[in-house]
């Protein structure tokens, strides 16, 4: 019984943090940052992008208009607010990469500790692990952005401004958001 109310209130301290005003524009800008990319990957194909959230804005790493990006910023927002938060997800965030790393890791490691065994019994055991944590981490992946590293309920918000710079042969924007 005592286990349960250790994990609620651990459950209830990951929540409250979730809206700290900081992290919280990291989670907002987060999925707006997905979003955009989405509607930009539609508009632009063949186009490489990526992106990286703040807790002011995102930036957008690719060849992008700067009105373009604007007015696909509007929309991405428009539609999270209106419902459509499948776009705050994205399958090549790195939140599914960094999920896969862990995941993986601490099935191998936890895979390989315990009795002494011969070296081709725990490389059999480790490669089967990490087959499985690999193949649980993909849906694990879209868990942990919906739950914890984006936020699509976005409030009302407006761009501040776009930035436009060059970055290694890249062009870069970074998008300032403020919400109410």
């Amino acid at each position: 019984m005592k286990h349960r109310w250790v994990i609620k209130r651990w459950l209830n301290w990951w929540r409250r943090l979730w809206h700290v005003p900081f992290l919280a524009n990291i989670r907002r800008n987060h999925a707006l940052e997905h979003a955009t990319i989405h509607l930009l990957s539609t508009r632009l194909p063949g186009v490489r992008l990526a992106g990286r959230s703040t807790s002011r804005g995102f930036y957008i790493y690719g060849d992008v208009p700067t009105h373009l990006l604007e007015s696909t910023v509007r929309e991405a927002m428009h539609r999270l607010q209106a419902g459509e938060h499948q776009l705050a997800l994205h399958p090549h965030c790195g939140t599914n990469l960094a999920t896969a790393s862990v995941l993986t890791g601490l099935a191998t490691a936890l895979s390989v500790m315990g009795p002494r065994r011969r070296w081709w019994d725990k490389l059999l055991t480790a490669l089967g692990t990490a087959l499985a944590a690999l193949t649980l981490a993909q849906p694990l992946g879209y868990w942990v952005q919906e739950h914890v590293t984006t936020e699509a309920q976005l409030p009302p918000g407006d761009i501040v401004h776009i930035r436009q710079f060059r970055w290694r042969n890249l062009t870069v924007h970074f998008v300032r958001m403020r919400y109410t």
